[in-house]
């Protein structure tokens, strides 16, 4: 059996070249093997619906290290290769080909993937999704060629991608289930913000809106057909319905899977000598006990860290708040907690929500659960460490500009 001189990491995003990068700092010097099956080097993704999309920043941004970190930091990167089972009875993966690669400890760090538009015509050309650089480049490409594009789903990747296509002149539909756009995540205090910011600049948001059919013409796309009836007419579809962890290599080996791989809140599954990371890490969190599996980039990083530490076996835990942003014209924002639906029972603001400078608080009671700021900048650690206190808030204290978060 190997020792744990031999880590392989299994996922060349951010999640695994943080895990990389950790070992390292943490004073491992034995072997580490990172295998991504993408021709790149481990990249983050917020880029790709972001700066590298809108044309702003080069790709070089979006790579975690330069590539001749790995070789200085004797990290054994493998592109473009692809694991197709793991047997954890002999401490193997097994790569596309037949090669097997002996591990003795084992980090699945998988990512997702998109879902797919399940409608007949999902499947022609000019139907996107945006998860990998590939993506990015066909569709800032598509942007330069279409003049009109329908983008299916009002989550965050949907709001980013239809503000790009207006920043590239695109007329824009954006189809949302939902009442509102974010309305699950946000509620309906703060989602319109952003339903009102995409219409304000030219988006045609529709709302209630069920796709049951992709049009095309040879093959290619020409339209959208709604539940009402309706057509629209386009060159262009993004699909933005959501992802699903890519769990298949734990499934097949037998390793607890539910949304996810199940780990404990050190990032070890069932099996001492097997961890998991990132978007494809179902972990259990002690402070809001349950389970929560998060896709976002701080995630990956703050994972693919603790990850590199308990495979050292540390038994450390990150207690941070679940973090995320976005870039939307000209709102950015930063969302610090974790809400489930119902669990909050109010929402206060703090600031002017009418003018888009503002932060919102989720509470149930007096206790905050979660923070939203909007175009108000250097107080997301605060927010992090009011809802980790868990202490009752004066709710007057906290709505007030005039009293630092920090002082509530």
């Amino acid at each position: 059996m190997s020792t744990v001189q031999d880590i392989v990491i299994v996922g060349g995003g951010l999640a695994g070249a943080s895990a990389a990068q950790s070992l390292r700092i943490e004073g491992f010097n034995g072997r580490i093997i990172l295998l991504g099956d993408e021709p790149y080097l481990p990249y983050e993704r917020p880029p790709l619906s972001k700066g590298y999309l809108l044309g702003n920043d080069e790709l070089e941004t979006a790579f975690v290290h330069p590539a001749d970190w790995y070789g200085e930091h004797a990290v054994e990167l493998r592109t473009d290769t692809s694991v197709v089972a793991l047997d954890r009875e002999s401490h193997e993966i097994v790569l596309v080909g037949g090669e097997r690669v002996r591990y003795g400890k084992l980090l699945l760090a998988t990512g997702s993937e998109p879902r797919a538009l399940e409608v007949p015509g999902g499947d022609l050309a000019g139907v996107l999704t945006l998860r990998r650089i590939e993506d990015s480049q066909r569709l800032k490409d598509a942007y330069t060629r279409a003049t009109r594009v329908v983008i299916v789903g009002g989550g965050w990747i949907g709001l980013e991608t239809a503000a790009a296509a207006r920043a590239a002149g695109l007329e824009v539909t954006l189809l949302e289930r939902g009442e509102l756009p974010l309305l699950r995540v946000l509620g309906p205090e703060v989602a319109p913000v952003f339903a009102d910011l995409h219409r304000e600049h030219g988006v045609d948001l529709r709302t209630n809106a069920v796709v049951t059919e992709v049009l095309g013409v040879d093959g290619v796309v020409t339209g959208v057909r709604l539940g009402d009836g309706s057509i629209i007419d386009t060159e262009l579809v993004v699909v933005g319905v959501g992802i699903r962890p890519r769990t298949e290599l734990a499934t097949g080996s037998g390793l607890d899977v539910d949304n996810g791989i199940l780990t404990d809140e050190h990032l070890r599954t069932a099996d001492p000598d097997v961890f998991a990371a990132g978007d494809v890490a179902n972990t259990m969190r002690p402070r809001l006990g349950r389970r929560l599996r998060v896709e976002h980039w701080a995630n990956a990083i703050r994972q693919g860290e603790l990850a590199g530490r308990t495979m050292l076996g540390r038994d450390d835990v990150d207690d941070r708040s679940p973090y995320f942003f976005s870039d939307q014209y000209d709102l950015g924002m930063e969302y610090t907690g974790y809400v489930e639906p119902g669990e909050a029972d109010r929402v206060v603001i703090r600031g002017d929500l009418a003018a888009r400078e503002f932060v919102a608080f989720w509470l149930a009671g007096d206790r905050v659960l979660a923070g939203m700021n909007v175009n108000v900048w250097d107080v997301a650690d605060m927010i992090d460490v009011l809802i980790r206190s868990g202490r009752p808030v004066d709710v007057d204290r906290l709505t007030d500009p005039a009293v630092g978060i920090d002082e509530v």
